[in-house]
């Protein structure tokens, strides 16, 4: 357990290193929105495109591995959502609620951290569940909030939905690599030699904006982002992991998938919370007590996932 806490270590002390430095004004958020759009649209895809067309792409997809993270993550949802209700909250409040409460920092954290702790193995199933994030669940809630507040679902809120998606250079990044693993096109070696000193910064870069991105939140909420970080950072790799088990997930796989679900509150959804003016407080404190509790978490996961 010690060893798996000193090697998940290192990359808490970045997001602390970039914390420290915002709360200080050494590096304000200015620098950071700048810093994480680096990270967001050059370094992370880098990294993204070289996985995915280095991956085994006739293995890469697997229905029961999408079914049980489907199927353990809408679980979730459903139980969050529930629970908005039954405390008459509204449904874009409600919706806001349930994607805080299963949407996981993959992109950012899990990507470079999942990779690192557990080996190139990892590749395949961290990209399939920051693919279901990103397509499924960002979908499911922005049709959500925006039928809560025009009554009905129009051609016109799900032209510029579809076209943001196909827009996001991680989806982009990763299709592309699909793409060059599927025509089994050869990697040159300066663009190999690119993609790993560029995607190098993704790791460090991604970490530090996280950290600083923190240092602009309060904690407000307190109650409701409780229960938010506690039904990310416990319940949702529990709901996936029985899923698993049901599903009959190869267990590597499957262990993959629970590490990536025990991962804090991601920043996009405050992104969208704050895009749509929903529930920003109990979001805002829920990304920030997730991310601080899951450096005690999410090693406990990775302990469990290594030794079977």
């Amino acid at each position: 357990m010690l060893e798996i806490f000193l090697k998940t270590l290192p990359f808490f002390l970045l997001i602390a290193t970039g914390y420290l430095a915002g709360r200080k004004g050494f590096f304000p958020q200015e620098a950071t929105a700048w810093l994480t759009k680096f990270v967001f649209y050059f370094a992370l895809s880098a990294m993204l495109f070289r996985f995915a067309a280095t991956v085994d792409i006739e293995r890469l997809f697997d229905p029961g591995f999408v079914l049980a993270y489907l199927g353990g993550s809408l679980l979730l949802w459903a139980v969050a959502f529930g629970a908005a209700m039954w405390r008459k909250l509204p449904l874009d409040e409600a919706a806001m609620e349930a994607h805080t409460a299963m949407t996981g920092n993959t992109g950012f954290l899990g990507v470079p951290m999942l990779v690192v702790l557990l080996g190139d193995q990892a590749i395949g199933p961290v990209l399939m569940v920051l693919t279901i994030d990103l397509v499924v669940f960002s979908t499911l809630v922005t049709l959500l909030v925006t039928a809560a507040r025009q009554g009905r679902i129009t051609p016109a809120t799900i032209l510029p939905l579809a076209r943001g998606i196909a827009g996001n250079p991680m989806i982009v990044s990763m299709l592309a690599g699909l793409i060059w693993a599927r025509l089994h096109l050869p990697m040159p070696a300066p663009l190999g030699e690119f993609l790993s000193l560029l995607g190098a910064a993704a790791t460090p870069g991604a970490l530090f904006a996280i950290g600083a991105s923190l240092a602009g939140r309060s904690a407000e909420r307190i109650g409701p982002a409780i229960w938010l970080s506690s039904a990310k950072l416990v319940l949702h790799p529990l709901a996936v992991g029985i899923a698993a088990h049901l599903m009959g997930v190869e267990p590597f796989a499957a262990g993959v998938m629970i590490a990536a679900a025990s991962l804090p509150v991601a920043g996009n959804v405050y992104i969208l919370a704050h895009h749509f003016g929903v529930a920003q407080h109990r979001v805002s404190t829920a990304i920030l007590l997730s991310t601080a509790a899951s450096i005690a978490t999410v090693p406990v996961v990775i302990h469990w996932i290594t030794k079977g």
